[in-house]
């Protein structure tokens, strides 16, 4: 993996383990110094991502109560779905393929997962970043080669 991705890292926050019923440490305190997570720490956690039956695996980097960390692979285009309270940011780290924000979702119908009505089709490759207001419908509508990418959750303002 490329430094860029460390370096994306490094100003997002600290490794630590939870699980997903407990609640996420606080985030560093201002004037903190940074945490250098490295290409092999990151794809060691790639590693030993989770993979659900929707083509995609993922696996946690870091998550504090403010924002969370992911390395996410995706096999095959996956339904439409928004985050409420969360701001996204996706750095495409491998693979290509066309994501689709903005709009309203569809609800899946008919054996067809949930899509998007009136959204910006983008195709993406290595070295793109998406960003995802919070709210926004957003779609992996096709993947032409299985794409991995970091993925950063921040809460948004309120």
């Amino acid at each position: 993996m490329k430094p860029v991705i460390a370096a994306l890292v490094v100003v997002v926050g600290t490794s630590s383990a939870w699980a997903q019923t407990q609640t996420p440490p606080p985030a560093p305190a201002p004037g903190s110094p940074a945490i250098f997570k490295s290409a092999a720490d990151l794809a060691a956690v790639l590693n030993k991502a989770t993979v659900n039956a929707g083509g995609m695996s993922s696996s946690n980097v870091t998550t504090t109560d403010q924002y969370r960390v992911s390395l996410v692979k995706r096999d095959k285009a996956a339904g439409a779905l928004a985050h409420p309270g969360n701001t996204e940011l996706l750095y495409i780290v491998e693979g290509a393929g066309t994501v689709i924000t903005g709009g309203t979702i569809v609800p899946a119908a008919n054996g067809k997962p949930a899509s998007i009505a009136n959204g910006v089709s983008q195709k993406i490759v290595k070295g793109d970043v998406v960003i995802v207001p919070a709210g926004s419908a957003h779609w992996f509508a096709a993947v032409d080669s299985p794409i991995t990418y970091l993925e950063v959750r921040w809460l948004a303002p309120k």
